[in-house]
């Protein structure tokens, strides 16, 4: 029993295979070849084309079967995740209407902001728990003051993850979680925030069919199951935005539990049973895929969104002049180099969009410290790892004064968790124990699948092969250091008024 996995991320598209009854990835592609690019036609704005989206996910089941020989027509079901917090918007046809508004996209900011204030942070905290801020929500009232003509247009609005499984199916539809990413899910009710809708002045009506994370959400179109060489009883048994879908793929479930991830974004995830906030929209709360009737299930993240793609920056910085770019490996090895703390040198890898962890403001980003006598190329790589970490730590301390966190933390050994400096950095900086294991969100989606498909009975059953590969523990002595080294970091942080 075959299933596949779609991963939307920012930088690539990946696809995964999963054999079910084996417990393992069969084959897995990733496209394109390079990272994907975020367009920004003007300061503060992040889009990308949702045709390319579908463009590339075509193009990774066709290597799937040429490239690794797989008949596809063995696949049984697909799952999907998504980078989370973006816009699509299609008309009747499901074709968009202008290109996609994604996460960290900062021009909404205000409007969420301003909205926050006038509909009242009691109101909001109780309903949405926290504020509209630079969400979906936000977006989408920014598209209708700015550019009334789509808005009017607009027969539906999605995630980007709806919107591949709209292609898939024909069908436009939306996840109970996915509408708590956009900030239109009433916890307290358990229902569309229809009230939050209301008073932003935005149409019910855009809101598509409403699905939960697993189960048969539909089937793929017959002409669309030709075109790209599926079976048309292929059914859409899963979909989650990617960070609780990261989650979900290390077995992360229970309340107290933690994944991280360090992609384009940096990432930490815990998963509660209470509807926690902070009462400055710092940190967000959204539904967990497994929350049910029977068990509240929420998921509170803090997100930085400078990371892999800072690191990505560098990588191109110290390859100019090569004709290829430098790997990752090697930006790993030479990062080993300097020492811990970079002889001062100091970086803040906030240059990527408004930061959450300080209200949506405007955060200084870069380089501090400087010394063209002491600081090599290596310092500059080490201390990139050094902020991003350092970042996502100030993050982690304002869950845990909402009561979320713990002692242990699970992440795929993928992405800036390839790095042993990063994994070191993270482990006593934080204070926290790091348990790797072999799996991606692609897989991940894959195995919601096969959970919403039926193959397997529960979460239990689905996750009983999940292993282990490694466990980190902090070194008391480094933990001292970094403590030194992150509290003079934090000492320096600027944030415009």
């Amino acid at each position: 029993m075959y299933f596949l996995g779609i991963d939307l991320g920012t930088s690539s598209i990946k696809l995964s295979v999963f054999d079910a009854e084996a417990g393992k990835e069969v084959c897995a592609v990733a496209l394109p070849e390079n990272e994907m690019e975020i367009n920004a036609p003007k300061f503060g704005w992040a889009e990308q084309d949702p045709n390319l989206w579908w463009s590339y996910t075509k193009e990774g089941l066709k290597r799937i079967a040429q490239d690794h020989g797989f008949d596809l027509k063995k696949i049984q079901a697909v799952g999907i995740a998504y980078q989370m917090h973006a816009l699509v918007i299609t008309d009747e046809k499901l074709n968009p209407l202008r290109p996609s508004i994604i996460w960290c996209d900062s021009r909404a900011a205000e409007i969420g902001n301003k909205f926050y204030e006038k509909i009242g942070d009691k109101e909001c905290n109780n309903s949405i728990l926290g504020s509209p801020g630079n969400f979906t929500a936000s977006k989408l009232k920014w598209v209708k003051e700015n550019e009334t003509d789509i808005y009017e247009k607009a027969a539906h609005i999605m995630l980007p993850g709806d919107y591949i499984a709209a292609k898939l199916s024909g069908k436009a539809q939306i996840s109970r979680s996915g509408l708590s990413e956009g900030t239109l899910w009433n916890f307290k009710e358990a229902k569309l925030a229809e009230e939050i809708l209301s008073k932003m002045g935005l149409s019910e009506k855009l809101i598509p069919e409403i699905v939960p994370n697993f189960g048969e959400q539909a089937k793929i179109d017959s002409k669309v199951a030709e075109e790209v060489g599926l079976s048309e009883d292929v059914q859409i048994t899963y979909r989650a935005g990617d960070q609780p879908n990261n989650a979900f793929s290390l077995n992360v479930l229970k309340p107290d539990e933690i994944a991280t991830t360090a992609g384009t974004s940096a990432v930490v995830y815990t998963v509660s049973d209470k509807d926690s906030y902070d009462e400055n929209s710092r940190i967000n709360t959204f539904l967990h895929v497994n929350d049910s009737e029977q068990q509240k299930r929420n998921g509170v993240m803090l997100c930085i969104n400078g990371s892999g793609i800072l690191y990505q920056w560098i990588r191109k910085l110290v390859s100019i002049g090569n004709k290829e770019l430098i790997s990752y490996e090697n930006l790993n090895y030479t990062a080993a180099k300097a020492p811990p703390g970079c002889e001062g040198l100091r970086f803040y890898p906030f240059g990527n969009g408004v930061e959450r962890i300080f209200r949506n403001k405007k955060v200084n980003s870069g380089i501090e410290n400087l010394n063209f006598n002491i600081h090599k190329p290596e310092y500059l790589i080490r201390s990139a790892c050094e902020g991003i970490v350092f970042a996502m730590n100030y993050g982690f301390d304002i869950m845990k004064s909402v009561g979320a966190g713990g002692e242990t933390v699970k992440a795929g050994k993928a992405n800036l968790f390839l790095s042993p400096v990063f994994r070191s950095i993270f482990c006593n900086t934080t204070n926290t124990s790091l348990e790797l294991y072999n799996t991606s969100g692609a897989e991940g989606a894959a195995r919601g699948a096969a959970l919403g498909y039926g193959f397997y009975k529960n979460e239990d059953e689905a996750f009983s092969n999940l292993r282990i590969l490694e466990r980190l523990d902090p070194d008391p002595e480094m933990v001292e250091t970094y403590h030194q080294i992150y509290t003079n970091w934090k000492q320096h942080i600027k944030i415009e008024e």
